[in-house]
C-alpha cells in the first residue's frame, strides 16, 4: 500500500520480517510492512514516547502540559491567573485569563479548514509556540502538549473567551464530537480546560494533590507575581464544607523559592544573594543562600522545566562561583593560610541556590528536557562574575563568612584524603592488619561469612562464646556511635570506631575507592542493646 504523507509528525511502526496470514515469516521486507498512523492514532499506540509514561508520572504530565500553555500566555504578558481544580471523579480542569486560544478558520496544507482551536488540539506539533513573535519564550517547545492530553483523555472540553464571545467544543479520545459553537457573550478572556484521563490508557488515574501543588509553587516562585490556585473538590474542610484549595503566588520570585528550601535551617546570611540580567537574548534569574549545612542544594531550570541533569546554565553558574569565591578571598586576604584555590566542592558546601534561564529555542537533551544543551555558559558565567563579585566586593562581612565556611570545606577536605589515605594502608586487603578487637571467622568465601555488629566488649565477649567460629565473626564497637549523615568526611574518618568497620568490611569508601566485590562478609547483622542510643 502507498505510504501516506502525514499532516503531523508520524509514528511509523516498523515491522521488520513480520508474520504473513499462513502464520510463517517469509524474511521480506516491502512497503505492506510499514504501518503509518494518522494524527493522534500515534499518541494512543505508543503514548509513553510523548508524556514519559501511562503510571503516575505521566498522569500528572497531563495537567502540567495544560498549565504550561497558561504559563505561556503570562510569560508573553497576557495572564496573570491561572486555576487548577482537581474535581470528584479525578478530572481536572485547567483556566487562565490569557488571551484565549484562537477561533478563526484556518486552512491546512492538504487544503481542509477547521478552526485554529481544533487544529491545536487535534495536530501533533501545531501550536503559536513556533512562532516567535507569538511567544519569545516556551516552556513546551515540541507543541504536542495539549493535543497529546486530547488524545489521551476520555472526554476533553474546552471554552474559550475571547473577542466577547464564548466558545465551545468537544472532543473524545481525540475526536470532535461537536463542532466549535459560539455559546454567548462575555467581556471575560481566557481559555478552560476540562479533561478526564483515559482509563484504558493509565494505570494509574487519580490524582495525588502534594504531587500537583509542589510543581505548581515551582511555577509561581519561577514566575514572579503569577497567580495559582489549586484545588481538590475530593477533599473538604469539615469546619467550612469548603473544598482544600492552596494559593501559590510570590511576588519576591526565586529569592522566596530559596527561603523555602532553607526553612528550619541556620542561614549564614539573611537575604538570598539576587542576580538579573538579560543579555544575548537570555533572561536569567540567580538566587543562593548559604547555611551551616554540609550539604550543597542546587535546581536549575530552562523556561520553567526542571533541568534535573543540569546543563550548560548550570555549568557556567558553577565555574563563575568558583572564581569569584576565589577572588573575593584573594582581595580580602582571607587565604594567607589556604595552600591552593578552593574546589567547586569547597565553595558549594551549605550552598543553596536556583538558577533560573529563559531563552527563545532552547536545545535540550532528550525527549525528557532534563539537560539544557544550548550554548549560554559564557552568558551566565558573566553574569555572575559581575553581580556576585560586586556583591561581595560591596558587603564584605558577607564574603567573609561565605569565604571562611569554603577555607573550612577546604581544610576538611585535605584532612578527610590523610585520613582516607590512612585509613587505605591499614586496610584488610592492602596488606595491613585487620582491627585487634575483631573476633574473625575461618571461613573465607564471603558469601558463607556474617558479621556482627555489638555494642562493647561485654557483649561482644558473650557473642564470642556463642558464635560458631567457622563463619560468624564479632566486632565489638564502644561508644556512641558517630552520626555520618550530620558530619563532615574527616570527622567521620577520624572515629576509631567507624575506621574499624571500614577496615573489618573491605570494600574501602569514597566513590574512587569503594569496591562492592572486596566485601568480606555476606551478612552483616546489627545486635544492639534495646535502648534509645
Amino acid at each position: 500500500m502507498p505510504v501516506k504523507e502525514l499532516e503531523s509528525t508520524p509514528a511509523a511502526t516498523l515491522s521488520e520480517g513480520s508474520t504473513p496470514q499462513n502464520g510463517k515469516s517469509n524474511g521480506s521486507y516491502t512497503g505492506d510492512n510499514i504501518k503509518v498512523l494518522e494524527g493522534l492514532e500515534a499518541v494512543r499506540l505508543r503514548p509513553a514516547m510523548y508524556i514519559g509514561s501511562t503510571g503516575e508520572m505521566g498522569l500528572h504530565h497531563l495537567v502540567y502540559e495544560v498549565v504550561d500553555n497558561s504559563v505561556d500566555e503570562a510569560l508573553a504578558g497576557y495572564a496573570n491567573k491561572i486555576e487548577v481544580t482537581i474535581h470528584d471523579d479525578n478530572s481536572i480542569t485547567v483556566t487562565d485569563d490569557g488571551r484565549g486560544i484562537p477561533v478563526d478558520e484556518m486552512t491546512l496544507d492538504n487544503g481542509e479548514k477547521m478552526p485554529a482551536v481544533q487544529v491545536v488540539l487535534t495536530k501533533l506539533h501545531a501550536g503559536g509556540k513556533f512562532d516567535s513573535s507569538t511567544y519569545k519564550v516556551s516552556g513546551g517547545l515540541h507543541g504536542v502538549g495539549v493535543s497529546c492530553v486530547n488524545a489521551l483523555s476520555e472526554s476533553l472540553n474546552v471554552e474559550i473567551w475571547r473577542d466577547d464571545h464564548t466558545y465551545e467544543q468537544d472532543y473524545a479520545r481525540g475526536i470532535p464530537v461537536s463542532k466549535l459553537r459560539r455559546t454567548g457573550t462575555t467581556k471575560r478572556r481566557g481559555t478552560k480546560v476540562h479533561f478526564l484521563p483515559d482509563k484504558t490508557i493509565f494505570a494509574v488515574t487519580e490524582y495525588n494533590y502534594d504531587t500537583l501543588a509542589q510543581r505548581l509553587r515551582e511555577l509561581a516562585f519561577l514566575n514572579k507575581g503569577l497567580e495559582i490556585t489549586l484545588t481538590d473538590e475530593r477533599t473538604t474542610d469539615p469546619k467550612t464544607g469548603q473544598a482544600k484549595s492552596a494559593v501559590f503566588k510570590y511576588a519576591g520570585g526565586i529569592a522566596e523559592f530559596i527561603r523555602h528550601l532553607n526553612r528550619g535551617k541556620q542561614v549564614l546570611h539573611d537575604k538570598p544573594i539576587l542576580m538579573e540580567g538579560t543579555r544575548e537574548g537570555v533572561e536569567m534569574e540567580i538566587a543562593l543562600q548559604y547555611n551551616d549545612s554540609y550539604s550543597e542544594t542546587v535546581f536549575s531550570f530552562a523556561n520553567n522545566i526542571n533541568t534535573v541533569d543540569g546543563g550548560t546554565h548550570l555549568s557556567g553558574f558553577k565555574t563563575a562561583l568558583t572564581r569569584t569565591i576565589n577572588w573575593a578571598g584573594q582581595q580580602l586576604g582571607l587565604f594567607k593560610d589556604v595552600k591552593e584555590n578552593l574546589s567547586g566542592d569547597d565553595v558549594r558546601e551549605g550552598l543553596v541556590a536556583v538558577i533560573s534561564v529563559k531563552l527563545p529555542q532552547p536545545q535540550f537533551e532528550g525527549q525528557t528536557k532534563g539537560k539544557l544543551n544550548s550554548d549560554i555558559a559564557g552568558t551566565v558565567q558573566a553574569l555572575v562574575n559581575e553581580k556576585l563579585g560586586m556583591f561581595l566586593e560591596q558587603n564584605p562581612p558577607i564574603a567573609k563568612r561565605v569565604i571562611n565556611k569554603a577555607i573550612e570545606a577546604a581544610r576538611a577536605r585535605e584532612a578527610a584524603r590523610k585520613a582516607r589515605d590512612l585509613t587505605r594502608r591499614k586496610g584488610a586487603l592492602d596488606g595491613g592488619g585487620l582491627p585487634g578487637k575483631l573476633a574473625d571467622c575461618s571461613e573465607r568465601e564471603p558469601d558463607r561469612c556474617e558479621l556482627y555488629l555489638v555494642e562493647g566488649e561485654s557483649a561482644g565477649g558473650t557473642a564470642k562464646q556463642g558464635r560458631d567460629r567457622r563463619f560468624q565473626a564479632i566486632l565489638p564497637l564502644k561508644g556512641k556511635i558517630l552520626n555520618v549523615e550530620k558530619a563532615r568526611y574527616d570527622k567521620m574518618l577520624g572515629h576509631e570506631e567507624i575506621r574499624a568497620m571500614i577496615t573489618a568490611l573491605g570494600t574501602g569508601i569514597g566513590k574512587d575507592d569503594f569496591d562492592s566485590a572486596k566485601l568480606r562478609y555476606g551478612k552483616i547483622i546489627l545486635m544492639t542493646d534495646a535502648d534509645v542510643d
